[in-house]
């Protein structure tokens, strides 16, 4: 099973800057990558299909939106639909991502919908978990990620390919904080994950891949890729630029 190596470049570049990092990150991967890996970049709306169009053809690289919005179409001022996200030559969104939860208040409620709906439209989806660190110190770690996971996954269209639903734990803590999990906190919450996806999908659970998203960087990014469960990682900042997320994509 190969393991993912996304970005998230969140609000940051414009069209041209996203453009030239997908050069650079191509170049420098000479268009190969490592044996078992994926890669999945997540450009603004904006800069989405200047990102698609500037990476050479037959690109290794697979590109995401950072969002969605669970109609087809519709008076839906701001939003995109999977529909558009498809036309755009995208082939995966995030859903749930902890901005979107703690900043834009979306709920466990609606980032079902969203995951439900992008699924069964056609789109591949990341779906994001994770606690803050007043519900870890509290002692809520497996309930918030029961919670979340849950009704996140409440509808899944069936049947449905294991490789096209991924989980990405993010503790809301160590996300753009500098501070990352530490190995034991790492792997105590992929394995809640791990068991919580059986009850909710079943036997498919291991074909589910569980990535780690929280500050991870070139210095800690092998590491990480080696605990139990950890099947990829979700990176921020540290993706930005071409070499240093090509150093974690060869990590």
């Amino acid at each position: 099973m190969k393991k993912i190596i996304a970005a998230n470049w969140k609000m940051n570049k414009n069209s041209q800057e996203a453009a030239q990092t997908v050069q650079e990150l191509s170049a420098i991967l000479n268009n190969t990558l490592p044996e078992k890996r994926e890669v999945i970049i997540f450009p603004s709306f904006i800069s989405l299909e200047a990102s698609i169009h500037a990476a050479p053809e037959n690109t290794v690289l697979q590109f995401g939106a950072q969002d969605v919005y669970p109609a087809k179409d519709g008076a839906y001022t701001g939003e995109v639909s999977p529909s558009m996200i498809l036309d755009a030559g995208a082939s995966w969104v995030l859903t749930g991502h902890s901005e979107r939860r703690h900043i834009i208040k979306e709920d466990n409620a609606f980032v079902g919908q969203k995951t439900s709906f992008a699924l069964a439209s056609g789109l591949n989806v990341v779906a994001c978990v994770g606690e803050t660190l007043e519900e870890r110190e509290a002692g809520r770690l497996y309930d918030v990620l029961s919670e979340q996971l849950n009704q996140t996954l409440a509808k899944l269209p069936t049947p449905l390919s294991p490789e096209r639903l991924v989980v990405a734990y993010e503790p809301v803590w160590a996300i753009g904080t500098g501070k990352t999990a530490g190995s034991e906190d790492i792997i105590e919450a992929h394995a809640i994950i791990r068991e919580l996806l059986k009850d909710i999908i079943g036997t498919s659970v291991f074909q589910t891949r569980i990535l780690y998203g929280g500050s991870v960087k070139p210095e800690n990014a092998a590491e990480i890729l080696k605990l139990e469960n950890v099947d990829g990682l979700l990176v921020g900042g540290a993706s930005l630029k071409a070499d240093s997320f090509a150093k974690i994509i060869c990590a």
